[in-house]
């Protein structure tokens, strides 16, 4: 099954655009799991456990595995291995090297960890891009816009009047040959998202940044889904996990997670009745 089958199948499960990232810090989770063998996985089971029925994807970041070295791998792989199979895995490492380099961080990441999508950097361009889609089941979420202030420095820079990522996002659209990329657009940027989802119009589009950086959810439902209402993986990593650092940890972030759920279905149902689901 392709990523965006797969992607559409669970969503309309689980009635839901909702994208759980798994950013977890040992800093952050609750003091009781410290005792744990493996705590960072231990945090992970009981968070998916407690929102498998209400998400579309999960994401972990990358960077907070491999900061624990050999173990942190470890508890990623675990992690990977107890999301229920038809729940896609994104892996957020924003990977982007020469051909030869991103053939084996391909390898890593569909492989070994078993993901069905990773978010890759284009900045060394289509050959950087390639060994990635050569897993013709698996999705390149390929960088547009981030979520970040900074991303202005140069994700805004003009060429012949054209912003870099809207000719991020065409170059993307060349490149989906065989209908396994996607893109990254933050929501903090809701004009821009609008602006690569024409461009885009049946792409999955990762969009970061709705919970802890504040972006607009109404606007993001409404131009980062695609005609059907579908194809928006909407992230929210922090809000959700460190809803409480207490034994309820893992209820209160269902909590949390369902709310966020609900308010994006009701975001879609104020869009054209044609594609809009109630909430259950």
């Amino acid at each position: 099954m392709k990523f965006v089958e797969k992607l559409i199948d669970i969503s309309r499960k689980n009635n839901s655009l909702l994208c759980v990232g798994l950013d977890t810090d040992l800093e952050k989770i609750p003091k009781l799991l410290l005792k744990d063998h493996d705590p960072i996985f231990s945090f992970n089971q009981k968070i998916i456990d407690s929102t498998r029925d209400l998400v579309c994807a999960y994401k972990p970041n990358i960077a907070f595995y491999e900061a624990y070295g050999s173990k942190g791998w470890e508890a990623l792989k675990k992690t990977c291995e107890t999301i229920p199979k038809e729940i896609p895995i994104i892996i957020d490492a924003k990977r982007g090297d020469i051909g030869n380099t991103a053939r084996m961080y391909a390898k890593a990441i569909f492989e070994n960890l078993g993901a069905d999508a990773l978010t890759v950097n284009p900045y060394m361009g289509e050959d950087a891009i390639s060994p990635f889609l050569d897993y013709e089941n698996k999705c390149a979420l390929i960088l547009c816009l981030t979520s970040n202030k900074s991303a202005q420095d140069l994700q805004f820079f003009l060429i012949d009047g054209k912003p870099l990522y809207e000719i991020v996002a065409e170059k993307v659209l060349n490149w989906n040959k065989k209908g396994n990329c996607g893109l990254v657009v933050g929501a903090t940027y809701p004009e821009q998202l609008k602006k690569v989802r024409e461009i885009a119009k049946s792409l999955p589009i990762l969009i970061p940044g709705v919970g802890a950086q504040s972006g607009e959810l109404e606007s993001t439902v409404k131009f980062g889904t695609d005609e059907k209402g579908e194809l928006a993986i909407i992230n929210s990593s922090r809000a959700i996990i460190y809803a409480s650092q207490e034994e309820n940890f893992a209820e209160a972030a269902r909590e949390e997670a369902l709310k966020l759920r609900d308010r994006i279905n009701l975001c879609r149902s104020r869009e054209a009745g044609s594609f809009g689901q109630t909430t259950e």
